[in-house]
């Protein structure tokens, strides 16, 4: 139901065609019914196979196995990473059983900042748009719309904000800075080898927002040497 996994569906469509395409949602309770919605109505528009599964069973069975390990523990960022790696066993299992390959849907600007989990949303035989940066994953898919002279891809996908979707009411806001200075910081320090100064003074942007994502994107180094292989785009 989301931006990154309908590009990801469409290039996947286009490059394969639409009856060698299965698309599987795995809704918690955390899901959106828009979300859902919208992943169904994009299947039928792709023409591809699609499937929807929920997790709330599995994770309700991880959380009470675990309960009594994570004792006086208040809810945090484990059981957000817990329902990415649910999701992960399901899509490897259908991968393993059919001979699928999974295609990661994680962005450049993700992949960056370390914004995705390890053996969860990072699963994947090859990373389609890893190289894609998340403001021009929204310009992509309008220019498909363009060129196909329809909304094959639905606006309401188009202009929801970004969500992981692993809480109530969570939008990627809550903890990252606007994708636009995080895809500047990211073209100007990767892309373009510019120093820190360079970049507050050509995007206009904080000193201390800059320094916060360079320092994500080397803390997130573990992660991508663990992720599928992506196919390159850009300069670097």
């Amino acid at each position: 139901g989301g931006i990154d996994s309908a590009l990801v569906a469409y290039i996947a469509s286009q490059a394969l065609g639409p009856q060698n395409v299965v698309g599987i949602s795995l809704p918690s309770i955390y899901t959106n019914s828009q979300s859902k919605k919208d992943a169904r109505e994009l299947a039928l528009r792709l023409g591809i196979k699609f499937i929807e599964m929920s997790i709330e069973k599995p994770l309700d069975t991880f959380l009470n196995l675990l309960e009594p390990f994570f004792y006086e523990k208040e809810p945090d960022i484990t059981e957000e990473n817990l329902q990415a790696r649910i999701r992960g066993i399901i899509l490897m299992a259908m991968s393993n059983k059919h001979g699928y390959i999974l295609l990661s849907t994680g962005n450049k600007s993700e992949i960056a900042v370390g914004y995705s989990t390890l053996y969860g949303d990072m699963c994947g035989g090859l990373a389609l748009i890893g190289d894609v940066l998340k403001t021009k994953i929204f310009d992509i898919c309008r220019y498909i719309n363009k060129i196909e002279e329809k909304e094959v891809i639905l606006e309401s996908i188009i202009k929801r904000a970004p969500s992981a979707e692993l809480a109530f009411n969570q939008i990627d806001l809550d903890s990252l800075p606007p994708y636009e200075e995080i895809d500047s910081i990211i073209e100007g320090y990767v892309e373009n080898s510019l120093s820190v100064d360079e970049i507050v003074e050509k995007y206009c942007i904080q000193e201390e927002t800059v320094l916060n994502i360079i320092n994500k994107i080397y803390s997130s180094e573990y992660k991508r040497r663990q992720g599928p292989p992506i196919l390159r785009v850009s300069r670097k």
